[in-house]
């Protein structure tokens, strides 16, 4: 499920794009100056930014600048058509495309489709570690090997997605509807269930003591997550 942030300091903006964007497969963040906008990509895994360009406390360029210091995620400008200068900025920078106020609702979901296509295609675009590591976890993804405080662990297929998912993650939660639809590229009828066998079965695995986790937690009402080793 793509996650998209949009960002205006305008909030009948922001709730007018949410309306346009109001699709079952879209999770959506908001944010209302570049600040915030940095922070939410702190917590969240962002595949789409659609960001204004003057806004207050940081604005959308400088907010840009500093995303393209680690990221390739598409960015969207939101733009007036009195700054031109700052768009052809923007563009330069590392903007992908923009959109001039006031906007057209199906220009706006064509944009946004299309630069999502693009980048989810090509698996986004931040290269995944080979081996990642959490506590006494360690996932080889390249022999698709798992080690758990050293010693080997043998886990199905599926078991392994949502391992390497939550690891690729840690601290963001997934509700059972969201692993099923990443893992098992369903649609999420009567998820719920399935998931929660699977999430068994993998704690019994990789934990010590599966009825009181150290890894993989639930949060009530939400979902699951990967909570960091204390040693990492």
């Amino acid at each position: 499920m793509p996650n998209i942030l949009i960002c205006d300091d305008e909030r009948d903006i922001v709730n007018a794009l949410k309306i346009y964007l109001s699709d079952p497969e879209y999770r959506l963040y908001e944010a209302y100056n570049g600040k915030e906008a940095l922070q939410v990509m702190e917590r969240e895994s962002i595949d789409l930014i659609l960001l204004d360009i003057m806004m207050p406390v940081m604005d959308g360029i400088k907010a840009m600048a500093k995303i393209r210091e680690t990221s390739t995620v598409p960015i969207i400008l939101l733009t007036a058509k009195s700054e031109d200068t700052d768009k052809i900025l923007g563009l330069n920078i590392g903007a992908d495309d923009y959109i001039t106020k006031p906007f057209n609702p199906l220009e706006v979901t064509a944009r946004v489709r299309s630069q999502l296509r693009r980048y989810l295609k090509f698996g986004g675009g931040t290269t995944q570690p080979e081996v990642l590591r959490n506590g006494g976890i360690e996932l080889n993804d390249l022999s698709k090997e798992v080690t758990v405080d050293g010693a080997p662990v043998s886990l199905t297929p599926k078991e392994y997605d949502i391992l390497k998912l939550l690891m690729s993650n840690p601290e963001k939660v997934y509700a059972p509807k969201d692993i099923y639809q990443i893992v098992w590229k369903e649609k999420p009828f009567g998820s719920e269930n399935t998931v929660a066998v699977h999430i068994r079965h993998l704690r019994e695995k990789i934990e010590i003591n599966p009825a009181d986790p150290r890894y993989i937690k639930v949060i009530f009402g939400q979902g699951y997550k990967m909570e960091k080793g204390r040693d990492v």
